[in-house]
């Protein structure tokens, strides 16, 4: 045997096979009895070459003496149909009297004396069968090692991309996935992360990175016993591959530091992780449970003097001072990128001059919407700002009550502004509704629950008119055309299979379609606020 291939002789020496299953088993690291189940194949394929292609042959081999037994097998059948591979009854009696329909008659045929194209044969079977399960070997192995650090050897690099002998399998770590600048040549060490392992023709293919997130969780787990114990927990980690990085950390112990227990004793324990990553300098950050907390501490060193968060869409505006704007920026956007990564919140950095400019020109406008929409003066448009109101459909939608309670404001006050912005609302409702009937869109797509005017001269603009353009919509479709009106999936889904219903004829006759959630019953305050957005 020679390099784990397999060679048939003429011998009759049934141990030496035994020991070239031995000794293949044990330099592929596969199991004994494969090896012996390829000979196997191997031997029958030789026999059936031999014997005649149409035949069933079975071959067995004996795990202790190592002797070949070859045999011809032949199902037992009432109407023998093929005569290599069936045998009639009346036939099988004669050579077993209990055989019986539907058994399989082993017939043992003399041994085979291989020749020398037969031995190739059954060599490249064997050796073809044994890279199989080498393969599958180390996709079992390695399948459930993901998430794992491992260590290797540089085997080749072809183009970039790192061929890393494991030992008992090779792995890849491509271009995109190794660190800017990074080289390494034949027999240099290297450690990765293994991210990937599949399945595919030319054999498991095993991937692994050095810019992953995890890869850096995973060094300190390696670095800093409080995390390897889980006394310190990795949050989130965000990376600019051999740049910057910043990670998160939390500790389950109130009298350990988790910052502390990560940087070490003179930073030691950081600086371990930095030179692996080729000086990739590295933000550890106190990880907090409060989204604003958590931010304000992602964007250090910058300092922050307000934030003010939009949980719906997870994005935070943060003020800085006018020195600290590109700290908290850094250089080409990169901190607040990570940061914007490690916390998953977009983020919006302004200075304190850029917020209060832009405060004082929303303070203008939506004073100026009042004057102009509600015939009111400035002081009692400002003071409406001021208590909160942003557009016409909330003032409307409130009670004269509500009104009452905003300090200045007499009943004759609060009843005279909520009327004005209800007259206002429904003349704006009936110029839409103009507007709705000259663009054509039909009456029925107007009857639908949960259109309001608005959102049918916006659709209606868009080019759809019928109940057959809007059937035709998926629920994302017309949501992007009501991008400002805030209706949900749900109440798009509802609108466009109401817009529907006259495709189904009678089928629909005694089914109720759901309501919408913003139609004519749920209020006409959900009615104003759609208009106004």
């Amino acid at each position: 045997m020679t390099n784990g291939d397999v060679e048939f002789a003429t011998s009759h020496n049934r141990l030496e096979l035994l020991q070239v299953a031995d000794a293949v088993a044990r330099e592929k690291g596969i199991e004994r009895e494969t090896v012996l189940g390829a000979m196997e194949e191997a031997i029958q394929k030789a026999a059936r070459s031999k014997y005649g292609m149409e035949h069933e042959i079975r071959a067995e081999i004996d795990q202790k003496t190592g002797d070949i037994r070859v045999f011809r097998c032949m199902e037992v059948c009432e109407d023998v149909e093929n005569d290599a591979t069936e045998i009639s009854v009346a036939e099988a009696r004669e050579r077993n009297p209990d055989a019986r329909t539907g058994d399989i008659l082993a017939e043992p045929l003399p041994p085979i004396d291989f020749g020398r194209i037969a031995a190739q044969t059954a060599k490249q079977v064997i050796v073809q069968k044994v890279r199989e399960a080498e393969r599958e070997r180390q996709y079992e192995e390695y399948k459930d090692r993901v998430a794992e650090i491992v260590n290797g050897l540089v085997k080749r690099v072809e183009y970039g991309n790192v061929t890393v002998d494991l030992g008992r399998a090779e792995a890849v770590v491509r271009r995109d996935e190794m660190l800017p600048r990074e080289t390494f040549r034949q027999g240099d060490r290297i450690r990765a992360y293994i991210y990937d392992v599949r399945r595919e023709l030319r054999g498991p293919q095993i991937f692994l990175s050095r810019t992953h997130p995890h890869f850096m969780a995973k060094l300190f787990s390696q670095e800093v016993p409080e995390v390897y114990d889980g006394i310190v927990e990795i949050k989130a980690v965000a990376r600019d591959p051999g740049s910057r990085a910043k990670i998160a950390v939390l500790s389950n112990d109130s009298s350990v530091d988790p910052v502390g227990a990560c940087v070490g004793m003179r930073g030691s324990r950081v600086q371990a992780v930095v030179s692996e990553l080729q000086g990739e300098k590295i933000d550890i950050i106190n990880w907090s449970t409060d989204a604003a907390t958590f931010i304000v501490n992602a964007l250090a060193p910058a300092e922050v003097s307000k934030v003010v968060l939009d949980e719906d869409v997870q994005r935070i505006e943060v003020v800085v001072p006018d020195e600290q704007l590109s700290l908290a920026i850094g250089r080409r956007g990169q901190n607040v990128r990570l940061a914007s990564q490690l916390t998953e919140w977009d983020i919006d950095i302004l200075t304190e001059a850029e917020e209060s400019e832009r405060r004082q020109e929303e303070f203008r406008q939506r004073t100026q919407l009042f004057i102009d929409c509600l015939d009111v003066d400035e002081v009692v448009a400002q003071l409406l700002v001021i208590e909160g109101f942003t557009t016409i459909e909330v003032l409307a939608f409130i009670s004269v009550e509500e009104l009452l309670e905003i300090e200045g404001f007499d009943e004759d006050v609060a009843r005279e502004l909520h009327d004005r912005a209800n007259a206002y609302l429904q003349k704006l409702n009936e110029q839409h509704e103009m507007q709705r009937i000259k663009l054509g869109v039909v009456d029925e797509v107007a009857q639908i629950d949960g259109l309001t005017p608005n959102m049918l001269v916006r659709i209606g603009e868009q080019g759809i008119k019928s109940l057959d353009d809007l059937g035709d919509l998926a629920s994302d479709e017309l949501m992007d055309l009501l991008p400002d009106s805030g209706i949900t999936e749900q109440q798009a889904n509802t609108i466009i299979m109401a817009a529907r219903a006259h495709w189904f004829g009678d089928q629909l006759v005694d089914e109720e379609p759901p309501a919408a959630t913003s139609g004519k019953e749920s209020g006409d305050g959900d009615e104003l606020s759609a208009n106004g957005k």
